[in-house]
């Protein structure tokens, strides 16, 4: 279901973020062999995905449930102009048709 966007919920999102960022680059720079570094951060990155888990998964769902309303809504304007201009388009004819009419 789509609720409201928790703000709390997206400055956690950013923390979680930076922290990954951070370790990424910690292990990246660190000054240890390819291997090494590759097995530290795969480590590292398992253990925040089961960590974290859950949040993603629901930030990810908040992030679809948005793009889907944003959809719909785009979906709606597009329509409603459509329909403005099939208005404009019919009123245009009768107009012509009155005037050929009255000649």
């Amino acid at each position: 279901m789509c609720k409201k966007e928790d703000s709390s919920f997206g400055f956690a999102m950013g923390i979680l973020a930076g922290v990954v960022g951070g370790i990424v680059a910690g292990v990246l720079l660190a000054p240890k062999s390819g291997e090494e570094s590759r097995k530290e951060l795969k480590e590292k990155i398992d253990n925040l995905y089961e960590k974290y888990s859950p949040e993603v998964l629901q930030a990810k769902e908040q992030a679809l449930c948005a793009i889907k309303s944003s959809k719909d809504k785009i979906e709606d304007a597009y329509k409603k102009f459509n329909d403005y201009l099939k208005a404009k388009q019919l009123a245009k004819a009768k107009n012509n048709e009155t005037n050929v009419d009255e000649m």
